[in-house]
């Protein structure tokens, strides 16, 4: 348990879909309070596809699909109080299911039979208000680590796992350290800006002890859509597959997706929100760039800090779109190429518009104006094959540069 209520009442279920795998078992200990426990659904499989497409039209975008897939296979497994539960749906406020989802949700629930399964929104951006979860100065705080403690350990284990002496020896230190800083999060320590930092050298420092091999690898990096990049489930295990075909896999994180939001979308409305959110994307920008001089100073690689990121992005993305991921797409393209990543492979949600016209949309521009790189598109959707996907990804690993 995460939490008790005062009242001895136990705490209702609160049900949260994979979306960030490497980021949402620690985020989880902010979503707990006395009305709820975090909850983190791990199913997996194409069958949950199939079942959210029973719910949602086939012109949705795949991540939709997979969601309410998700959810509706674990509200029928018998293992939740269903009178009892809640889904905790993230509201980032931009455009499709970025604002539509959780109506598009409710619909899928009572159609289900599940009318009485709450929906709580995550947003910043006042969304279904009535149905929002509070945010506490403490979630804030909580957020953050779990933000750059995620990030820290995404780029450790993705770049050490293709040049492990031991098969899963990377896989297995990501566990263990996530379960201790799950334990911090919980008890609410280590959470100063000091603390946090202390705790990515301590986690470099552990995956610089792993045992490893020389050995020839490929170094590709993996941008695109939100969800589809950072969820197992939506990409088919990509990093996985990646690393069993000896590639490091560079990839930005939460706290640049975190820091592109702040920038291009929550810096609107009343002018005390913009004051606040100024004030925290000062501060986790400062976070994040002593982050990346952590990691680099390990021997990894990272994206510049999301401010550098953007200077150096002038000229090749079109810095005035912020629809879904706009800029950052192309911004993190420039930003690996520039660290000598010649392989980019950009993975989509099929069905997703805002993706298809502001994530492709970019694609042909940036081959002309980076010569040197590779670019490939890989598009998932539940009628695609695997051996199609894995075709294209072939594709871009075979070629000679």
């Amino acid at each position: 348990m995460l939490s008790t209520r005062g009242d001895g009442m136990a705490p209702r279920t609160l049900l949260i879909p994979s979306l960030l795998d490497d980021w949402f078992p620690l985020l989880q200990y902010a979503f707990a309070s006395d009305r709820w426990t975090p909850v983190m659904l791990t199913e997996d499989g194409p069958h949950l596809a199939h079942l959210g497409l029973r719910y949602i039209h086939s012109d949705m975008c795949y991540p939709a699909h997979l969601v309410a897939g998700q959810v509706l296979a674990a509200l029928g497994s018998g293992k939740y109080d269903t009178a009892r539960c809640g889904v905790l749906i993230g509201q980032a406020g931009d455009e499709c299911r970025g604002s539509c989802f959780i109506r598009l949700m409710r619909g899928v629930l009572d159609r289900a039979g599940y009318p009485q399964v709450a929906l709580v929104s995550l947003n910043v951006r006042d969304i279904d208000r009535e149905n929002g979860l509070a945010i506490r100065p403490s979630m804030v705080w909580q957020a953050l680590a779990a933000a750059v403690w995620g990030d820290a350990l995404a780029i450790l284990r993705d770049q050490t796992r293709p040049f492990e002496a031991v098969p899963g020896s990377a896989e297995a230190l990501w566990h263990q350290w996530m379960e201790d800083l799950g334990r911090d999060l919980q008890s609410g320590k280590f959470l100063s800006r000091r603390a946090i930092l202390a705790r990515c050298r301590e986690m470099a420092d552990s995956f610089c002890r792993l045992d490893t091999v020389e050995r020839e690898v490929q170094t590709v990096a993996v941008v695109g859509e939100v969800y589809t990049r950072h969820c197992r489930l939506g990409n088919w295990d990509l990093k996985r597959y990646l690393a069993a075909e000896h590639v490091r896999v560079c990839a930005g994180g939460l706290t640049w997706q975190a820091l592109y939001y702040m920038d291009s979308h929550a810096l609107k409305g009343p002018a005390v929100q913009r004051i606040f959110y100024q004030a925290v994307r000062s501060y986790t920008a400062a976070v994040q760039r002593e982050l990346v001089g952590i990691l680099r100073g390990a021997g990894y690689m990272t994206l510049p800090p999301l401010p550098e990121l953007k200077r150096q992005a002038e000229g090749y993305a079109p810095l005035n779109v912020t629809v879904a991921d706009g800029w950052l797409v192309a911004a993190e393209v420039v930003g690996w190429a520039g660290q000598g990543v010649r392989k980019v492979l950009c993975i989509q949600p099929f069905a997703c518009l805002p993706g298809h016209i502001f994530g492709k949309g970019q694609y042909a521009a940036l081959q002309r104006k980076l010569p040197d790189i590779r670019l490939v598109s890989v598009d998932y959707d539940a009628s695609t094959g695997e051996g199609s996907v894995q075709s294209r990804v072939r594709m871009l690993l075979d070629e000679k540069l």
